[in-house]
Formats: structure tokens, sequence, C-alpha cells
């Protein structure tokens, strides 16, 4: 039996015994219990320090034999770990230093889930409750079903750090490559497609994958490549995941649901006890981040192409934490965190987001976040979803200074379609569908007009929606263009096109019309694959045109009011052919936006959120064989998807490039090459712009600012050869976390380390951007660059922030190869406001590179009160 064998069955046997344990929750084992009386899933913490720490503290400590075996050298900041220097990450070796020097096998993970389970007998002596996971390695905690009472008398314990209730979590190509530049540019530097992105491990926390797509197949090239030494997952085997579903490409597969079992909202049949992805999302996300390259995209029996991830040759590692029922729990998901750092990943992908602001002393201060934390740490670089609730201001999801934020823009790629009217008026709309045969215009027939034996227009909306084709007249709709109401109920999932299309075809119609029902606002609507011709109309203006003319085209009898006969008349014009346009990238309504809040009553932090965007409008990615997410992709092998959840795994795979290519990058450097070099200007060298509104987008976009997109547009290419960078450690996200008001034994309490006075400010991290809450008349900012290419001069130039004065130090600088340059800036405030203005700062190098990043003030105020 092989390795990668023993470790499926390794994990088979655990699977097992887990579901045995959670189905006793479920079906009156000792754990019938849970959710009676008030009980809850609790997320503990405790004081002793988790297994990663652990082994930072023996190399701090002396531990020569652990030092050496993590290596030398270091180029962070001051204080920084080994782990967060911009040169290096160590891979740990898997032993702890015996009492003489001599390494043994590594047991202290199993230690701190024997304290959690004294702790857990000695504190509930005699009563009920039921531990769901031990998290050892990013935190020394557990999950634990429990009564509020009973979470008090934890809380109470000296062991006990934190006690915080768990909370709920939810979800957040073929072009994107060429849009980005990838061809020619960030992969050819990677040695082609079939090289970008090799060793790199990238983990995804999702609702799982569907291992037998060809995007994850591992045998579409003649050569061989390993699965990467340093990655120490396991493939779990279940029915519905068998044995040889992980290979080269897909090295590790695991779920995590049980918050969710226990809680009672867990459908077996649906949700899958197994990392197989019967939604759709976990697949469509791991194909866009690192799916294979030259991937035929076949929907509804034509191609659109071949798809193609970011790293088209990383790793995928699949940790599966949200389903299609019920989106997530963060017990769950912190479990898939900490896992995904145990076993050695490089980058961590999440496109989820919290159901509500977390609430507390501050944003920051959440179970994911923190052990998000700790996997930066470690040298892990996280990016996660902005979250799909812009376009208002302070709408962001995703809140820490340490996690990667990613929103979402347009690409130039475009499929339309479109209907000509009998009064030669043009509608654009949205489907994937063939145009009607010729120039031939058809009669137009609305269904609640083609009830059979002429009954009265129909009460139920799914009628009008065209999803019950008994009770139309086929007779009288057949060789007509059908036309179908689109209303809320696709939105929720209880009418489908797919219905509709059926209906459709069941009474021979020419082709089917949707116009969009008023109340859907605020909801993208992608191009949906059609056999037929066929088009959605996407703006509820279109469609009330549309309706004017389809009513007044109508011929009645002036007596009964009945219809005599339908005038209106239209072709359509087939969408299957994309076009290309030059005014993307913008920003996407729905992508979520700064400022970053601080806290649960919307305080600015000091915090540039989001980072940057990328794709996410109309994505094509892998789809699950059992994915039921999207049901007009029902049975297909792709699907196009929109929103930030498409966004993040773009950066992830990016990220992935920039990782093989400078393996001693910390997280901090990654997120810096990806922030400094990204684009300001849309194809046709005009500023991006921003949507504003829900409904019309495209008339009411102004140009965007940083609140908006962050640092620009993700530019894949110039990311993999910066300059200079910015670098961040974990000691200074400590700080920064110390230096929140009231916030000290908060921070012991998730960190199990106690705070110095400390005054920074996340204006203060040494971040590739500058935000000030609040300028209170005059404040000194610094920043670190740290150069990664040859010696470089470089020259400053920058834009102050209307209100502001600025003043910077040094102006020109030479910088050698691997040094260092601090730069300080003095703002002034020049007049009271309390209007965000926005300015920038270029560091433009002799060589031709050139780092440019934001600077944004909030409030100003010129006299203190």
């Amino acid at each position: 039996m092989g390795v990668a064998q023993r470790k499926e069955h390794r994990a088979a046997a655990a699977a097992l015994l887990f579901a045995a344990a959670v189905l006793g929750v479920l079906t009156g084992g000792p754990g019938v219990r849970a959710f009676e009386d008030g009980t809850a899933v609790y997320i503990v913490t405790m004081k002793q320090a988790p297994v990663f720490h652990r082994r930072l503290n023996l190399e701090k400590f002396g531990s020569n034999r652990v030092a050496n075996a993590a290596g030398g050298g270091g180029g962070g900041g001051a204080g920084d770990t080994p782990s967060t220097s911009v040169l290096r990450k160590p891979r740990w070796a898997t032993f702890l230093v015996g009492r003489h020097g001599s390494p043994k096998p590594m047991n202290y993970g199993s230690y701190l889930i024997r304290l959690q389970n004294l702790l857990l007998k000695r504190t509930l002596r005699g009563e009920h409750y039921i531990k769901l996971y031990s998290y050892r390695y990013l935190v020394n905690g557990f999950a634990v079903v429990i009564t509020p009472q009973q979470a008090d008398k934890l809380s109470r314990s000296k062991d006990v750090a934190n006690v915080m209730l768990d909370y709920s979590v939810r979800t957040a190509t073929t072009h994107t490559p060429e849009f980005l530049g990838l061809p020619q540019g960030a992969w050819v530097q990677e040695g082609g497609p079939q090289f970008a992105g090799q060793g790199v491990v990238v983990g995804l926390i999702d609702t799982g994958i569907d291992p037998t797509h060809p995007s994850f197949a591992d045998d579409l090239s003649t050569d061989s490549y390993p699965v990467p030494a340093h990655y120490s997952g396991i493939c779990e085997v279940t029915n519905d995941f068998p044995s040889g579903s992980c290979n080269r490409k897909l090295v590790g597969a695991r779920h995590f649901a049980a918050s969710a079992i226990t809680r009672g909202v867990f459908n077996a049949s649906q949700d899958l006890a197994s990392p197989s992805d019967s939604d759709g999302h976990g697949t469509h996300t791991a194909s866009i981040a690192a799916g294979n390259h030259g991937i035929p995209v076949v929907v509804a029996g034509h191609q659109f192409g071949n798809a193609s991830g970011m790293a088209p040759r990383a790793h995928i590692a699949v940790y599966k934490a949200l389903y299609k029922s019920f989106g997530g729990f963060a017990a769950d998901v912190v479990a898939a965190i900490d896992q995904a750092a145990e076993d050695n990943v490089d980058i961590i992908s999440l496109s989820i987001t919290p159901n509500r602001r977390p609430p507390g002393l501050a944003t920051f201060f959440n179970p994911i976040d923190m052990a998000l934390l700790s996997a930066v740490k470690a040298g892990i670089f996280v990016v996660q979803a902005a979250g799909n609730t812009g376009p208002s201001p302070k709408s962001m999801s995703s809140y820490s200074p340490w996690i990667f934020t990613v929103g979402a823009s347009s690409h130039d790629r475009v499929y339309n379609n479109y209907v000509v009217l009998g009064n030669n008026l043009t509608i654009q709309g949205v489907g994937l569908a063939p145009g009607t045969d010729g120039d031939c215009m058809y009669t137009l027939i609305a269904a609640p007009h083609a009830l059979k034996n002429n009954t009265a227009s129909p009460t139920e909306m799914s009628l009008g929606e065209c999803q019950d084709s008994s009770r139309l007249d086929a007779d009288l709709i057949k060789g007509k263009i059908l036309v179908c109401s689109y209303s809320i109920r696709f939105v929720l999932g209880l009418s489908s096109v797919k219905q509709a299309l059926d209906t459709a075809n069941n009474v021979s119609a020419a082709g089917v019309i949707f116009y969009l029902d008023p109340f859907v606002l605020g909801f993208q609507l992608n191009p949906t694959p059609m056999r037929m011709p066929g088009l959605i109309i996407p703006s509820s203006d279109d469609s009330k045109v549309f309706l004017t003319y389809y009513n007044d085209s109508l011929v009645r009898d002036e007596s009964s009011g009945q219809i005599v006969s339908f005038g209106g008349v239209a072709k359509i014009l087939g969408g299957q052919n994309p076009n290309y346009g030059n005014s993307a990238p913008k920003v996407m309504f729905y992508s979520a936006r700064g400022p970053d809040p601080e806290d649960n009553s919307l305080s600015n932090a000091d915090i540039l959120k989001p980072n940057l965007v990328a794709p996410g409008s109309s994505i094509w990615g892998a789809w699950s064989s059992l994915g039921l997410d999207s049901a007009e992709f029902a049975g297909e092998s792709f699907a196009m998807l929109s929103g930030t959840s498409m966004a993040a795994p773009h950066v992830a795979g990016l990220a992935a490039l920039i990782k093989q290519k400078f393996p001693s990058f910390s997280p901090a450097a990654i997120a810096s090459a990806l922030s400094t070099t990204t684009t300001l200007s849309d194809r046709q060298g005009k500023p991006i712009m921003a949507q504003r509104t829900y409904s019309n987008p495209d008339s009411t976009q102004s140009p965007a600012t940083a609140f908006d997109m962050g640092n620009g547009f993700v530019n894949a290419t110039a990311a993999l050869d910066p300059g200079i960078i910015f670098d961040c450690g974990y000691n200074d996200f400590f700080s920064f976390l110390c230096g929140i008001n009231g916030s000290s034994p908060v921070v012991t309490n998730y960190t199990g380390n106690s705070c110095a006075a400390s005054t920074m400010t996340g204006a203060d991290l040494n971040l590739p951007s500058i935000t000030i809450a609040v300028l209170n008349q005059t404040r000194i900012i610094t920043r670190t660059v740290a150069n990664v290419a040859a010696d470089e001069s470089y020259t400053i130039s920058y834009s102050a922030p209307y209100g502001t004065v600025v003043s910077v130090a040094p102006t020109q600088f030479l910088i050698p190869s691997g040094q260092k340059q601090l730069v300080t800036f003095v703002v002034n405030a020049t007049m009271n406001s309390s209007t965000a203005s926005f300015g920038s700062v270029g560091f433009y190098g002799d060589k031709g590179h050139q780092a440019i990043i934001p600077f944004s003030v909030i409030s100003k105020v010129v006299y203190s009160s």
C-alpha cells in the first residue's frame, strides 16, 4: 500500500469515527439533547500556545536543532519572527526537541487535546456536552455544544482565554487569463502554462470539489510533476469521494461539518458528508485559481473556448466547510483553516464572508480573522472575497490588515444578445443562446395570454414565469416567441430558466424572452445557456419598454376586452459569440466597499479595504456534476458566475505565481507585490469606473476611489517584478491590535501574549497604502520599502488628499539590492471636513520599476476640540 493510499485509508477511518460520533446527536445517541434547553455551539480558546507557536518558541529560546532545521537569515522588520521575514518561510520538520536535544516524534498536539478534554471534564463534571472539534495547530481550543451557563463556567477557568458563540458564514474562466496578460506575460516568466505555479499548494475553503472534472486531472501532459514534499495533507475517502479521487493536481481533500450537523441543518442527501461538491461553488473557485490549462468549455452543446486557472500547474488542496443548504459556520471554518495550515498549504483562499459584522471591541477580533492571523504568522498568504454587499460605503465583509481582500470588477469579454422589435427598437439582453432564423419576425405571446380554453389570467406566478406547460395552449403558441416573467422566485430558486425553456420546447415556441420583474434589484444576471433562441432582458427600464410595445400591439375586442390577435413581433439575435470592449475593467455594483469598518458602530479604521479588484463578473469556471447552486447550469461541466467569490481565487492563483518565483516572500511581501503594481486605468486609458446603484448600474457609474477598488486592478505580470516591497510581520499586527483602546485583555485571550504599551494604529502599519480615518491637525506616517531587485535609484512624487498638505522625505534615494529605505510623510489638515479625499504616492525607479500606493484621509480637523 502506497503512502497516498495509507493516507486515504486513515482519513476514511477518521471520517467514519467522526460521522458515528456526530450522528449520535441526530439519531437518539448521547447527543440527542443538543440544542434543547438553550444549548449552542461555542468556540473556546485556551491559554497554552498552539503547536505552531510552540515551534516558534522552541526556536527563539535556544533550540539550535530546530533553528538549523528551519534555516537562517532574515530580512523582515525589527522584531519579526523568522516565519514572517520577507526573505524566508521555513518548512518545519515534524519533530520536537527532546530533553537531551535529540529529536522525537511530535506529540505536543496530542498533549493539547488531552488538556482540552481534562478542562471539560473538570469544569463540567457530570454535565452533558458535545465536543465537536479540537483546534491545535494555529489555535489551541475547541468547539463544543453547551449551555450559556456552562459557557460561563468555562470562561471563568484560569486555563481558558476566550469563549465566543459560533456564527454563520456564506459564500460570497476562459478569457480572464488573456485579459490579465498571462500568456504573453506572467506565464512566460514561469516557463509557460505547463509550469506556472508548480510546487505551490493553494488551499481552498469552500463547498468542496468535483474530483472527476478534467480541470483537476494530472494526466494531461507527458511530463510528470510530484506532489510538493512540504505538503502533508490527506485525502478523505467516502462513498461519494472514492479512493483515487486525489492525485498530483488535487493533492488533498477534507470536509468539516460538525457544527452544522449538530445544529440539525445538515441535509445528508444534498450536502454530502465528504469533500465532494454538491453545490458547484467550490469547484468553480478551485478551477479559477489553479484549474488545468486548455480545457474545452462546452455548455448547452456549444463551445465557448478553452479554460485555464491563473496558476494552471499549481496544486489544489480542498477544505470543505460550506454547504448548499445553509452556508457554513465559523466553528467549521476555523477547523478548516487550522488543518490547512497544519498541512502546510502556501495560500489559503476564502470566497466566504460572515453573515453579520463581528460584535465586540473591533471587527478584527473574531475566531476566523484570529485564526488567519496565525496562518499569516506561519507564512501563509491569505486572500478573501470582499463580499457582495456593495455599493454602499462601509459594506466591507473582510476587515483585517493581514487578510488580502479582493473586490470584483468586470473584464472586457461580454456575451450579449438582442431582441429587435417590430417598431425597429433594439433591446439588449443576456443569454448564451442562438438567434431566431434569418430576418424573419415572430409573433410575441405572453404566457398569461396563452392559457388553455381561453381562461382568465392566472394568479399563480409560476404560470407567468412559464413553469408549467400543461396549462398553456400549444396550438396558440406554436411558432411564436413565448414571453415570460423573470421574478424574485428565480433568484430564490423557486423557478428556473431551465424549466421555462422546457415549457417553451413542449409548446413548440420559436423562442423565449424573459422580461425583468421590477422587484428584482441588485441581482447580477449572468448569461444563461439556452438550447433554443432566447434572452433575458436584465434592465427593469428596458423591460418596461418591451412590455409597453407588447401591450400596445395587442388587438382587443371593444366590448369584451378579450384579445383578438397578437400584433407584436420580434426577432432574437444570438449571443453565443462574445464581444470585446475597451471600457473594462470597472468595479461592479455588488462589490463591497470601504472604508473599512473598525467596529460595530461603523467607526472607520486606518486600513484600506478592499486591497484591489480582480475579474469577478461573468466568469467561466468548472462546474460540479452534482452542482445544485445554479439550476441553469445543472448537468453542465462549466458555469458562468459573478461575485467577489470569483475575484478572490483569481488573486489566489496569481499569488501562487509570485510564490513560485519568490519562494522566500512573506505574505506581506506577496500582498505588496500585488498591490503596488496595479492598473489605475481601463483599456482606453481612462480612469477605472465604479457602478453606484443596483438598478441600471452603468448609468450611475463614476470614477472609482480607493474605497471602491483599493490599490486598483490587479496586474499579474507587473506583480512578478515589483522592484520594491512593503513588508509587515506578525509582531506589527500584534502591536496594532494592542494599540486599540481597551484591547489588551482581548488580544491576550486570542494570542496568548500580553500587550506592551502601544500607540500603533492601522496607518502606522507598513502597508502598501496610507489611510487616516481622523487627521487631527498633524500626523507623521512612515513607510519602509525593501528592494527585491537590483540596485536602483527612486524618485517619489505624490498628490495630497484634498484638504491636506503633505511633505515627504526623502524624495530621492538610491536603494541597493536587499536593503531598506525609510520614508517619512508629514500630513497637515488645512480644513475641517468629514468627507473622504484621496491622493497617491508614486515610487519611480530609474530601471523601470514603479510602485503606486493610494493615500486616503477621511475626517480632517484643523483645530482640536
